[in-house]
């Protein structure tokens, strides 16, 4: 493996086949469980090692052995862990689709997304960790698309959107958590369409946004909570439009809105809460226009001088 990073180092013409072997080792069967036949003892390192390589060609796209813009295929690939802390992925495809996440954790920590695409479609999250901790997005798209979470998590906390989009639409989180606590949105658009969520949280805890968009649009929640305490709206739209909430409590506790608009058109509600207590508007709109409610639900308005509600 280091013979072939070399290789890809001194043969720029093909460095993007060399970088294509080293993926498809990845992509290989690979048991993670000691107790099964396919087991191989070593074989972890060998991949954490493949994944470090990787990483540290993706520190200076400025380099004469730069691997930046290269595509990187991990299609159905099997992860237990995983260093990419601090990559800078400026162009490109990274490609984790239908891949599976057993354990560990995945870092993209401190990386710089500029302009690329990285899909985990259709990938299995179960009981791992993806963390983008810090990482700063900037015109590209990450992609959740029908994406599976049990038990597992999905770090943005301090992250930085400058007009990229994150999809989850279609994805299904069962007993997981997405944190978004702290992120700075400005344009770009967050997008939880068609989720099913099953006891998970969503949390844009003191998240900041300005001028983007938050869709949970048609979503489905089954317990668990959407949490914006303590965001700051300065423009923007956060909409949960044709959503269907049964025993799921979303919260504005303490967020501020200077302007923008959070709407709830058409939401079903069986049970649940939705808290706006000791908000801070100085404008902007909330918006439950044509809500049904077929059991109880708990709405706590707070002080809204400056918000108008259209109420049902």
């Amino acid at each position: 493996m280091y013979a072939l990073a070399r290789l890809a180092d001194d043969w720029p013409e093909q460095r993007q086949v060399c970088v294509d072997v080293l993926c498809a080792y990845l992509r290989m069967p690979y048991e993670t469980d000691p107790a099964e036949p396919g087991f191989k003892t070593g074989e972890r390192e060998v991949r954490l090692t493949i994944i470090r390589m990787i990483r540290d060609h993706l520190q200076d796209p400025k380099a004469p052995t730069t691997w930046c813009g290269l595509d990187l295929d991990f299609t159905g690939a099997t992860f237990d862990g995983g260093d990419f802390r601090g990559a800078k992925f400026s162009g490109g495809k990274v490609a984790f689709s239908a891949a599976t996440f057993s354990d560990g954790e995945v870092n993209f920590g401190g990386a710089t997304f500029s302009g690329s695409a990285v899909a985990f479609s259709a990938a299995t999250f179960s009981g791992g960790t993806v963390d983008f901790s810090a990482a700063t997005f900037s015109d590209g798209t990450v992609d959740f698309i029908v994406a599976t979470f049990v038990g597992g998590r999905v770090d943005f906390d301090t992250a930085t959107f400058c007009g990229s989009q994150v999809n989850f639409r279609g994805a299904t989180l069962s007993d997981d958590q997405v944190d978004f606590s702290r992120a700075q949105f400005s344009g770009g658009k967050v997008d939880f369409s068609h989720a099913k969520f099953s006891g998970s949280r969503v949390n844009f805890s003191r998240a900041k946004f300005s001028g983007s968009r938050v869709v949970f649009g048609g979503a489905t929640y089954s317990g668990g909570r959407v949490v914006f305490g303590g965001a700051t709206f300065s423009g923007g739209r956060v909409t949960f439009d044709r959503a269907m909430f049964s025993g799921c409590g979303v919260y504005f506790a303490g967020a501020t809105f200077s302007d923008g608009r959070v709407t709830f058109d058409s939401v079903w509600f069986r049970g649940g809460v939705v808290d706006f207590r000791d908000a801070s508007p100085t404008g902007g709109t909330v918006d439950f226009a044509n809500v049904r409610v077929y059991s109880g639900i708990s709405i706590a308005w707070g002080p809204f001088p400056a918000i108008s509600v259209n109420q049902p």
